[in-house]
């Protein structure tokens, strides 16, 4: 069967070629909807035999159900362009095209199990790893949903689970970290306060250090040494941030971000 690969970018040309070439050879199609990147991300694309669609932005949930639809494989793969197949993986992809060529049976979609590098290595632990995700999905049986930006692939059916490792990095330096962070806090402030909700002090005193010790001391990120640290604080940092840019808004210290 064939199998199309779904991949949404905005200024994507160092790590598009990795993820590009972890699919070649295994893809029937590639679309990348463009989020009309300043970069070298379309030339990329389209160097590598992908359909490029440029769209503005419409947020990380419509986006991508964008690009799904635009897809016309019997599979469909979403990626990010910030992540690729190791070889296990790709084979495992394989294998499921062939043993179900022709055929309608078998699991609706195939979850990935997903391994982050950090800062030059792998992160095994802080609830980074083991992360499945749904991602290989027959074409018109799933959705994306989840409120931006943290989006989720959603399936008709029980979905079964692929071996190999999904391998992703989603940032390339520290400051990379911190600016997606700030960046990603706006965007659920903003969701939230339409959705209503309000700030609480409560929440912002307790909740950064629970996020912390789950992260570090239950998810055992000490092990991870001071990655793991890291990781532990600025998603304690995370939660932090939500709640009191969300406080801050609520009573006129902060406009209200886009």
């Amino acid at each position: 069967m064939s199998l199309s690969v779904a991949i949404i970018t905005l200024d994507e040309e160092l790590d598009l070629p990795r993820c590009l070439a972890s699919v070649a050879g295994l893809a029937d199609e590639i679309v990348v909807v463009d989020s009309l990147s300043s970069d070298r991300t379309v030339e990329v694309a389209r160097q590598a035999g992908a359909r490029v669609v440029e769209q503005a932005f419409l947020g990380h949930v419509r986006q991508k159900q964008l690009a799904l639809e635009t897809c016309t494989g019997d599979w469909v793969l979403c990626l990010d362009a910030d992540e690729w197949l190791d070889d296990t993986l790709r084979a495992a992809v394989r294998r499921v095209l062939d043993e179900h060529a022709g055929a309608d049976s078998g699991p609706v979609g195939y979850r990935l199990n997903r391994r982050t590098s950090y800062l030059g290595a792998w992160i095994d632990h802080c609830g980074w790893s083991p992360e499945w995700r749904l991602r290989l999905v027959r074409r018109g049986r799933a959705r994306w949903a989840g409120t931006d930006p943290h989006d989720r692939l959603e399936a008709d059916g029980v979905p079964a689970d692929l071996p190999g490792r999904l391998c992703h990095r989603p940032y390339v330096s520290l400051s990379d970290h911190l600016a997606t962070v700030n960046r990603y806090t706006d965007i659920m402030v903003a969701r939230r306060r339409e959705a209503g909700e309000r700030g609480s002090l409560t929440k912002l005193v307790l909740r950064p250090p629970a996020r912390f010790l789950r992260m570090y001391v239950l998810r055992a990120g000490f092990l991870d040494g001071w990655r793991g640290l890291l990781v532990s604080s600025i998603g304690a940092f995370y939660v932090f941030a939500k709640y009191a840019k969300l406080l801050a808004v609520e009573r006129g210290g902060d406009p209200t971000p886009d």
